[in-house]
This record gives structure tokens, sequence and C-alpha cells, in this order.
């Protein structure tokens, strides 16, 4: 295969050495290693960041980033991140002036804006134009964020979504579904490639394990149904909290969050006094398998959305398989459900309390059956999600 010269641009790439988005710097290693030069065109700020960049251009780990320098907006809900938004599709204008010319163009935005800009240097250097979906924009501000179909900004957006969808020369999407999104929400006919968020196994191959103190906080004795992640609205941890509530009378039945977030303070005034929940703040993502080893089951969940249909692909899921623990899933993703396709847990209603209380329950009764469920777990995902397959999967696009 041929080397190609690959733009990547995604204003909340980030890397293990800034705070997240990571999915552009796994794929990104792995292209490196096939041969491909990468860079990952970037914002200088971003609220998922804990370290800001210092330099405009850096090389991390053979993935080159160039940040493209935005402003301090704050948290997520600041009106001002909209301006942001218009300021970095602009920059994307000047990317001639400091990039080679590339052979392929993936825009990976969370608001679709710069897919102006993208399209218009692909037709000037006769690139391949790849739109890759994580999120759907608008619709998440529409079932998440609560603004009207028919709001002016909600329109302007949706335009920029479908421009995308028709104009780029192929569409990706790490949302098993989209294809029905595609076709019954924006009316465009059109086939996506599948490409998965996974686990990087470099990144695996260096576990750290969690600080004394940190580790006696884990109760030896207790069956422990763990989360670990971002502590927000999405992740409906409110119905986890309330099952923990429903079985408290189960001494044996430990559950735990670990993790921080806007939604930790609510959570933390309403059922911080149960025995039977504990609370503990963010580690670093080093040491998350480590903490992984001490639960017997790993939850993951989210809010009843129709939004959630079209697909998933939380990262901490992956992380939670590779583990080799049952997973409790209490997402209404839609036909596609991954664990019940590996085999490796039990899914149940989302945001239904009660549904999540009768799932720890038969988690907790099945002993030794367990094993078997994280065995697969652990199986499939080296078989289909780790990144080194995924960026095959890309390659493989490009050649077209």
């Amino acid at each position: 295969m041929n080397s190609k010269n690959i733009w990547i641009i995604n204003e909340y790439a980030g890397s293990p050495y800034h705070g997240m988005e990571f999915r552009h710097y796994y794929l990104g290693k792995e292209l490196v290693k096939l041969g491909d030069k990468v860079t990952v065109v970037s914002s200088s700020y971003s609220h998922l960041f804990k370290n800001l960049p210092k330099e405009k251009r850096e090389n991390i780990d053979g993935v080159d980033y160039l940040w493209l320098k935005t402003f301090d907006y704050g948290e997520s809900h600041d009106k001002r991140r909209v301006l942001k938004w218009f300021l970095f599709m602009f920059k994307v204008f000047f990317l001639p002036f400091f990039l080679k010319k590339p052979d392929v163009i993936i825009v990976s935005p969370m608001a679709p804006f710069p897919i102006l800009p993208a399209w218009i240097l692909s037709k000037i250097y006769k690139a391949k134009l790849i739109y890759e979906v994580k999120d759907i924009w608008p619709l998440s501000l529409i079932e998440l964020g609560g603004f009207s179909p028919t709001h002016p900004f909600i329109r302007f957006m949706a335009w920029f979504e479908k421009f995308a969808l028709e104009k780029s020369d192929y569409i990706v999407s790490n949302l098993q579904n989209y294809g029905e999104h595609m076709r019954h929400d924006v009316s465009v006919q059109r086939d996506f490639t599948w490409i998965s968020n996974g686990v990087d196994l470099d990144e695996l191959n260096n576990i750290e394990p969690l600080d004394y103190q940190m580790k006696q906080k884990i109760p030896q004795d207790k069956f422990i149904v763990g989360y670990t992640g971002t502590v927000g609205v999405a992740n409906a941890l409110d119905s986890f909290c309330e099952a923990a509530k429903i079985l408290q009378n189960k001494k044996d039945i430990l559950f735990i969050i670990v993790g921080d977030g806007q939604e930790k303070e609510n959570l933390l005034l309403e059922y911080g006094n149960f025995d039977n929940l504990l609370f503990i703040e963010s580690i670093p993502k080093q040491q998350v398998q480590s903490m992984l080893s001490l639960f017997d089951v790993c939850y993951i969940g989210l809010k009843k959305e129709n939004l959630f249909k079209y697909g998933v692909s939380p990262n901490k899921l992956y992380d939670y398989m590779y583990s080799a623990k049952p997973v409790l899933y209490a997402i209404d993703s839609g036909e596609n459900n991954i664990v019940r396709t590996a085999e490796c847990g039990i899914s149940v209603e989302a945001e239904n309390p009660e549904a999540i209380a009768d799932g720890v329950e038969k988690l907790y009764k099945m002993g030794n059956k367990r094993e078997k469920l994280g065995k697969n777990a652990k199986a499939y995902i080296l078989e289909h999600f780790t990144y080194d397959k995924l960026a095959l999967k890309y390659q493989k696009l490009m050649e077209k």
C-alpha cells in the first residue's frame, strides 16, 4: 500500500499527555506504524483537556499535532464555545500555510462546521474527503439539550450536516446503526463504514497500579458493582444509585462510582449517606484497569433517549470488556448490542433502577459462571476492537 499524508481535523482531539479525546491519537499512531504520515489538527483549548498544549506543533508518539489557536471558553455549556467552533472553522481554511499537501482529509467534528473548509481544500488538493461521525449533531442538541428542531441555529447546523453527508467521498461512524439516521432523519441515501472505538494495546501494556491509599478504599469482602468515568447527565447514574437504594439491605453488595463530573455533587447530596454506595475521585487513565480488576461487575448506562438507537461506542465499554469482567449494560442501543453479541454480561432497560437491581442480583447469584462472561468479553475485544485492527479498516477505506 502507498504511504499517504493524512490530515485528521478534530478540534477536540487530545492525547494521553493532554487529555480526552483519544480516538485519533490511537488511530493516528497505528496508521503511522502502517507507513502513513498523520497530522492531527486540533484546538489549543478544550474543556476536556487536563493539560493545555504549550507549543503550536508537537510530535506525540509519531503523530504530528497542529494546535490551532483558539480561546478559553470555560465549561462545556458556556455560550462562548459556539464562537470557538466558528473560529476553528475559519482557521482550517489556512491549513495550507502550515501543512503539506494531503492525500486524505478526515473531518471528525462535534459540530459539523469544519466540513466546509475541508471540502474546499479537498477539491484544491484532489484529496479524498472522509466525514467521520462520533456524535450526531444537531440531533444530540435536540434530544439531550432540549433545543427545538425549528430553532434557527439548529437548522443552520443541520444544513452543514447534510452538506457533509452529501459532499464527502466516504462516511465513517463509530455508531453501528448510523445509516438509519442518515436515511430517516437526513434523507441521505448513502453507505457508511462502521469503525468503532476500541482499546490501545500499547497503552494496556503499561498499566499503572493503584496507590496504596486508593486501593485501601475498596473492600475485599464485598461483591462490587463498579462504574468508572465521567459523572454526567447522559450517564444516568441516578438510576444506578437508585438500584443501590433498592438493594441497600443486601450487605454483601457494594456499588462504587469512580470519577468526577457535573452531576457528582447532586448525586452525593441525594445518595451520599448510603452504606452500600461509595463515591471515589477520578483516577489516571493508566490506572483504570487496576481499578477494574477489583470489581466483580462493571456497570455502564445511558439515558433512555431515541438518539442512542443509532448505536453507541463508549470507550469505557471496551475498557470494561478488556478487563475480563462481566458487564451490566443499561443502554437502549437498538438491535446491535455488543454485550449481547459477545455473551459477556446482562443487558437491562436504560434508566430502570428495578431492572438494574435485578441484573445485579442475577450476576451476584451466578458465582463462577461470571468468569466465563469475563473471558468472552476479553476474547471479543481482542478479536474485533483493538486499534491496530481498526486502523487497518481505515487504511482499506482510503485505498478505494
